[in-house]
C-alpha cells in the first residue's frame, strides 16, 4: 500500500534535456496518483515538468522558491514557500522530502544533492551526477519502478 501524505523531494536543473523532462512529469504523475507531496525548488525545467505531472493527477505540490515574492514559480505549484534566500535554499529543499529524486541537472544540482548526502537522505537518480551512495538509473522504466518501489515501502 502506497504511504498517502509521503513527501518526496524532487532535484533537477531549471533547463533540461526532452528525455529529463519527459521522465520528470511522469514522476511527478506517480506521485501526485498516490497521493504523495511533490516537494521542489518551484521553478522551470525539472521542477515544472514534475509540477505538471503531479498536478494533472490531482496532487500536492511544493515549490520552495528563491524569491521572497513566489513570483518564480511555476504555474503548477500549489503551495509557494518564498524564502528570498535564492540558492541558499537548497538544503530546505531535500531536507523536506523523505527521500530524493534527482533527475539530471547542473550545479544547483550537484549542490543539492550534497546537502541530501550530509541529512542522510535515500537519493535516486535519472541520468544525474555520477556520486557514491546514489542508484543512478539510465534506463527509464527501471528508474520508475524503483520510485514505485520505494513509495511502497515502509517508513524508516
Amino acid at each position: 500500500m502506497y504511504r498517502k501524505g509521503l513527501q518526496v523531494a524532487v532535484i533537477g536543473g531549471s533547463e533540461a534535456e526532452r528525455d529529463e523532462l519527459e521522465v520528470a512529469y511522469e514522476v511527478g504523475r506517480i506521485l501526485g496518483e498516490e497521493g504523495c507531496i511533490v516537494i521542489c525548488g518551484g521553478r522551470t525545467g525539472i521542477m515544472e515538468a514534475v509540477c505538471k505531472g503531479a498536478y494533472d493527477a490531482g496532487g500536492i505540490t511544493v515549490g520552495i522558491l528563491m524569491t521572497s515574492t513566489g513570483e518564480d514559480a511555476n504555474p503548477y505549484v500549489k503551495i509557494k514557500i518564498n524564502t528570498g534566500m535564492g540558492h541558499v535554499r537548497n538544503p530546505l529543499v531535500v531536507a523536506s522530502g523523505e527521500f530524493v529524486i534527482a533527475i539530471g541537472g547542473r550545479w544547483g544540482t550537484l549542490s543539492e544533492l550534497s546537502y541530501a548526502k550530509i541529512f542522510g537522505k535515500k537519493i535516486v537518480g535519472y541520468r544525474t551526477h555520477s556520486i557514491e551512495d546514489i542508484e543512478n538509473y539510465y534506463d527509464k522504466e527501471e528508474f520508475l519502478k524503483r520510485i514505485k518501489e520505494l513509495i511502497n515501502s515502509p517508513p524508516r
